[in-house]
C-alpha cells in the first residue's frame, strides 16, 4: 500500500524506535512507516489503519509493539477474536498487563461478558496505573450492563475516582458512562448533572455529552440544509402554501464526538 513519501518513520514513539532496533536498518524503517500509518489513520479510517497493520504484522510479527499495533486495528474494526489474539502475544512479549482491560473489552466485544467480568477480578488490575483502572472500571460496568445487570453497572462505577473533583483525561468518560447508566435506569435528573459534569471535564470532545443534555433538555437542533431548505419554502410560501413552523434552536456548547465511547472501554 502506498505511503506518502513525507511519512519517514521518524514519527514513531522513542521505545517503539527501541523495539525495531532489533531488524536490519531498512526493513525496520518499513515497519516504522506502516506503524504511522496506523497511528495516523485508525481513528478517521479504521479500515485503512487495518491494512497497514496487516504489513507491518507480515514484515515484523516477532515485535511487540507491531502486535499491539495490529491489535488496536483490528479491535477499532470490532475484530475482536482476532484483537485479542494480537493482544495476548503482545503481552506475552512484554510481560506487562497494561493491555488488560482492553483484552477484557475483546470479550465483551465476543459476547462473553462474564469472562470480561472475570478478568476485572484478577490480580493483573492491581498492577494497573490509576487510568488503567479506571478503564477496567468502565469494562466491568460495561459487562454488567451486557449482562442486564443495571444496577451493579452503576454501583461499578461509584468509585473514588467518580467523586473526585480533579480532572484526568478519563474523568469525562467515567462521569459519562455513570451518566448514562443512570439514564437507562430512568433515574433522569441524576442523568442530566452527570452528564453536565461529563461536559464540564471534556476538553477534547471525547463524548458526546452536550448532545446528551440537549437531549433531555429538549432542544432541538436543525440541520443547516434543513435550514436553507426551510428558508426557500418561507419565500415560495411553502409546499401548501403556508409559512414553514420550522424553528432552529441551538445549543450554547457544541462538542464533538471522536470513539463515542460506547459500553466497549
Amino acid at each position: 500500500m502506498p505511503i506518502p513519501p513525507e511519512v519517514t518513520g521518524d514519527e514513531i514513539d522513542d521505545d517503539v524506535r527501541q523495539e525495531l532496533m532489533s531488524l536490519p536498518k531498512g526493513l525496520a524503517e518499513d515497519v516504522a512507516r506502516n506503524l504511522v500509518m496506523v497511528a495516523d489513520l485508525i481513528d478517521e479510517d479504521p479500515e485503512q489503519a487495518y491494512a497497514y497493520s496487516r504489513i507491518a504484522l507480515r514484515l515484523a510479527s516477532r515485535v511487540a509493539a507491531v502486535r499491539e499495533a495490529a491489535g488496536f486495528a483490528a479491535y477499532a474494526t470490532q475484530k475482536y477474536s482476532e484483537a485479542l489474539a494480537e493482544f495476548r502475544a503482545a503481552r506475552r512479549m512484554t510481560g506487562g498487563v497494561e493491555l488488560w482491560p482492553v483484552m477484557a473489552d475483546c470479550e465483551r466485544g465476543m459476547g462473553r461478558p462474564e469472562r470480561a467480568l472475570a478478568m476485572a477480578g484478577e490480580p493483573e488490575v492491581q498492577k494497573l496505573d490509576k487510568a488503567g483502572q479506571v478503564e477496567m472500571r468502565l469494562v466491568a460496568a460495561g459487562a454488567r450492563r451486557d449482562m442486564g445487570q443495571l444496577e451493579a453497572a452503576i454501583v461499578t462505577l461509584q468509585s473514588p475516582e467518580l467523586a473526585s473533583s480533579a480532572v484526568h483525561p478519563w474523568t469525562a468518560r467515567l462521569r459519562y458512562a455513570y451518566a448514562d447508566a443512570l439514564l437507562a435506569a430512568e433515574r433522569e435528573t441524576e442523568a442530566r448533572e452527570w452528564f453536565a459534569k461529563a461536559l464540564e471535564a471534556d476538553k477534547d470532545g471525547a463524548t458526546d455529552a452536550s448532545d446528551r443534555l440537549a437531549e433531555l433538555d429538549g432542544v432541538e437542533f436543525v440541520d443547516a440544509i434543513d435550514e436553507d431548505e426551510d428558508e426557500n419554502d418561507d419565500v415560495d410560501g411553502g409546499r401548501d402554501g403556508e409559512p414553514s413552523g420550522s424553528v432552529d434552536v441551538a445549543d450554547e456548547t457544541d462538542v464533538a464526538d471522536d470513539d463515542q465511547p460506547d459500553d466497549r472501554g
